[in-house]
C-alpha cells in the first residue's frame, strides 16, 4: 500500500525532472515549443477547472489569455515589474471572469457557450481595432523577458524553466482546489445543479467562482506568453485559440487533473513531431479526435483510468 501511495508522487517528480532536463538536448526552437506547451497547459488547466470540474462551457479562455498578454505587455512598457504584471493580469481576468459568470446563472450548456463566444469576439475586436491601447494589427513588440530575484530569464532555456516552475505552482494550486470543499462543490454543480442546491450548495457563488478562477489562470498564462514570444498581435487570440483550448481539455480528458497536460501535448508538441507528414497530419488528427469523442468521450485520461482501474470482483458474480 505504501508503494502504491508513493507511485503517483514519484511519477510526477520524475516527470518534472525529465521536463527540466529536456531543454539541454534541444536547440532554441525546440525549447521555445516546450515553453509554449507549458504556457498552453496552464491556460488549459484553467479551462478544465471551469468546464471539466464545474461543467460550465466557456469559449472565452483564449480571450482571457489575450487579456493577460496585452495587460503584461502594456504594463511592462510603462516600467511595471513583471511580478506585479503577472499578479495584476491574473486579478484582472479573475474580475472579468466573475462578471462574465453572471450570465451563467441564467443560461446553461450551448446558450452559455454563445455568451462566452460573444465575449471572445468582442475581446478580439478590441485587440485588433483599439490601436491606441493594443497597437491594433501592428501589435506590441520588444517585450523583454524579466529578471526575477537576480535570475535573468532572457535565454530560452532559462525562461522555459521559469514557465515550468509556474506550471508546477499553478498545478499545485488547482490540485488543492479540486480536493477542497470548493472542488467537491464544483463536481456537484457539474453533475446535477438542482440536487446540489437541494444539498445546500450555493450554486450562484460556485458558478461565479468557477468562471473567475479559470479566467484568472488564463490571465496568468497570457502574462507568461507575452515574454515568451516577445511580440503579440491579435491573431493568436482569435476564436480558434479558444476552440483549440477546448479541444485540449476534451481530448485530454475533461475533469481529470492530468487531462490538460496530455491534451496540450497532443495539440502543441505532436504537430512538431509529425511535421514530416505535412497536411496529412491534420487529416489524421481530425479523424482521431472524431473517433475518440464518439467511442471514448471521457478522453485519453478516461481511457487510461478505465484500463488501470482494478477490476471489480463483484462484477463477475453479478453477471
Amino acid at each position: 500500500m505504501t508503494l502504491q501511495r508513493l507511485a503517483v508522487p514519484g511519477a510526477i517528480l520524475a516527470g518534472i525532472i525529465a521536463l527540466a532536463l529536456a531543454p539541454y538536448g534541444l536547440k532554441n526552437y525546440g525549447i521555445s515549443i516546450l515553453g509554449l506547451w507549458a504556457v498552453t497547459t496552464i491556460a488549459a488547466i484553467g479551462l478544465n477547472l471551469t468546464l471539466g470540474y464545474a461543467g460550465q462551457v466557456s469559449l472565452a479562455q483564449g480571450a482571457f489569455v489575450g487579456i493577460g498578454a496585452y495587460a503584461t505587455a502594456i504594463l511592462m512598457a510603462k516600467g511595471v515589474p513583471f511580478g506585479a504584471t503577472l499578479l495584476l493580469s491574473g486579478l484582472l481576468c479573475f474580475a472579468i471572469g466573475w462578471l462574465l459568470g453572471y450570465p451563467a446563472l441564467r443560461v446553461q450548456h450551448h446558450y452559455l457557450a454563445f455568451v462566452t463566444l460573444a465575449f471572445a469576439t468582442l475581446a478580439f475586436l478590441v485587440f485588433r481595432n483599439e490601436q491606441w491601447l493594443t497597437g491594433g494589427i501592428y501589435g506590441i513588440s520588444g517585450i523583454r523577458r524579466p529578471v526575477i530575484l537576480g535570475w535573468n530569464t532572457a535565454p530560452e532555456r532559462a525562461y522555459f524553466h521559469f514557465c515550468l516552475i509556474m506550471l508546477v505552482l499553478v498545478s499545485g494550486f488547482v490540485w488543492w482546489i479540486v480536493r477542497s470543499p470548493w472542488g467537491r462543490a464544483f463536481l456537484a454543480l457539474r453533475e446535477n445543479p438542482v440536487r446540489a442546491a437541494s444539498l445546500g450548495v450555493d450554486t450562484r457563488r460556485y458558478t461565479l467562482m468557477a468562471f473567475a478562477i479559470g479566467a484568472g489562470i488564463g490571465g496568468v498564462a497570457g502574462a507568461l506568453y507575452a515574454p515568451l514570444v516577445t511580440y503579440i498581435d491579435p491573431v493568436p487570440f482569435a476564436l480558434s485559440f479558444s476552440l483549440n483550448l477546448l479541444l485540449m481539455v476534451i481530448v485530454g480528458g475533461g475533469g481529470y487533473f492530468f487531462g490538460p497536460f496530455v491534451g496540450a501535448m497532443i495539440a502543441v508538441l505532436l504537430p512538431e513531431w509529425l511535421r514530416f507528414a505535412q497536411g496529412l497530419y491534420l487529416v489524421a488528427y481530425a479523424a482521431a479526435v472524431m473517433v475518440l469523442l464518439v467511442f471514448w468521450p471521457s478522453g485519453i485520461m478516461g481511457i487510461l483510468d478505465r484500463l488501470l482501474r482494478p477490476a471489480d470482483p463483484n462484477q463477475g458474480a453479478a453477471r
